[in-house]
């Protein structure tokens, strides 16, 4: 089933898939907002029996997931009675590693931020130190007379093993290669933990979440996307038909080491002329506008690769600039592009920790 952002999406009635059917149901109230939806529309929309909404709203209720939000207006009938998401009822923290810097946040159900940290962070010093600096910052932002906590979303630079949940050879820190991150945090922490890129939960708060659906019987939102993070690194995070895509190993969005430039300057990878070893050179010596054309060459050629049609840009290097970023990369683009109009190009509204906690979430409104 396609399930990309802004499709109707099908539930099925059957005992064994409860869950997921509660699932679709959250999602569409998440989408709703405090305005809230009735159980008729969360029928049409799901494709479920109002039977079978009515009975699954009893349940998210009894578990304090659901609660009134006032009556609709009367179109003639009884005013139908419209039921919202409490976002509250349940948190989710999200850890956002970089090489240099870590922050941490607690976020609802909703993804508002209820709480944050941040400070340095020596990726270098080893798995040891840095798992002990993200026990430290998870209990900084937890409540422990709070609601329940879903778990921890930790994003971390690859390369890495995101159903694995081992670190990969991360470039410049070849220690980390096969470190089992996720299970030495969920024994530390005694939580559900979710590891993947940091682009990747880029790219997951970036996206819109929750993401709007139509009504009943729509077509499906296609079309692709990219998170573009410029800080201590220069990577990528991809949304394709709505969905996060990692590739079959966990491996895709390797933006920074793409050559752009035949025998040029010595990247950390070890290959000459990476459009990472270029903008980072650019930013060392405070070129930013040279930095952000060299995005922009990176970013038209995953423009004319995937036909993408939204670039968004991230990271504390674009948060220190965002106008020259913004209009650096957007002009490379329409210089370059093969069709009309240009995709758009914009900055990130969350950070990569946000989109830890969104990746955590997501199974919670049967996402991925």
């Amino acid at each position: 089933m396609n399930r990309g952002s802004g499709e109707t999406r099908g539930g099925v009635n059957l005992p064994a898939l409860r869950g997921y059917n509660e699932a679709l149901v959250l999602d569409l109230l998440r989408a709703a907002g405090p305005a809230g939806r009735g159980r008729a529309e969360l029928a049409a929309r799901t494709g479920l029996t109002p039977q079978a909404v009515s009975k699954i709203m009893v349940r998210l209720a009894a578990e304090g997931l659901v609660a009134e939000a006032g009556r609709a207006a009367s179109t003639g009938g009884k005013p139908r009675t419209l039921l919202r998401l409490e976002a509250g009822a349940r948190h989710a923290v999200g850890v956002h590693l970089d090489r240099d810097e870590l922050r941490a946040v607690r976020v609802d159900l909703a993804g508002g931020v209820l709480a944050e940290c941040a400070g340095p962070l020596d990726f270098g010093a080893g798995p040891d130190a840095v798992v002990a600096a993200v026990v430290r910052a998870v209990g900084r932002v937890c409540d422990p007379a709070g609601p329940p906590l879903l778990g921890v979303g930790a994003a971390a630079p690859g390369p890495l093993d995101h159903r694995a949940g081992v670190m990969g050879r991360v470039t410049g820190f070849p220690s980390w290669e096969g470190f089992p991150l996720r299970e030495v945090l969920e024994g530390w922490l005694g939580l559900p933990v979710l590891l993947d890129k940091d682009t990747n939960a880029g790219a997951a708060g970036a996206g819109p979440a929750p993401r709007s659906w139509p009504a009943a019987g729509g077509a499906a939102e296609a079309g692709a996307s990219v998170y573009l993070h410029v800080a201590s690194g220069l990577g990528a995070g991809l949304r394709l038909d709505g969905e996060v895509y990692r590739g079959a190993r966990s491996a895709a969005g390797e933006f920074g080491h793409q050559v752009l430039q035949l025998d040029g300057p010595r990247c950390r990878c070890g290959a000459r002329g990476c459009a990472e070893v270029l903008c980072l050179a650019a930013v060392a010596r405070a070129d930013l506008p040279e930095a952000a054309r060299i995005v922009g060459e990176g970013a038209a050629n995953l423009v004319a690769l995937l036909d993408v049609e939204r670039v968004v840009l991230g990271g504390r290097v674009v948060a220190a600039a965002p106008e020259v970023f913004v209009s650096g990369v957007r002009a490379v683009l329409a210089a370059r592009a093969l069709t009309q109009p240009p995709p758009e190009v914009a900055v990130a509204a969350t950070g990569v920790a946000e989109g830890a906690a969104q990746l955590l979430l997501a199974p919670f409104f049967g996402r991925t």
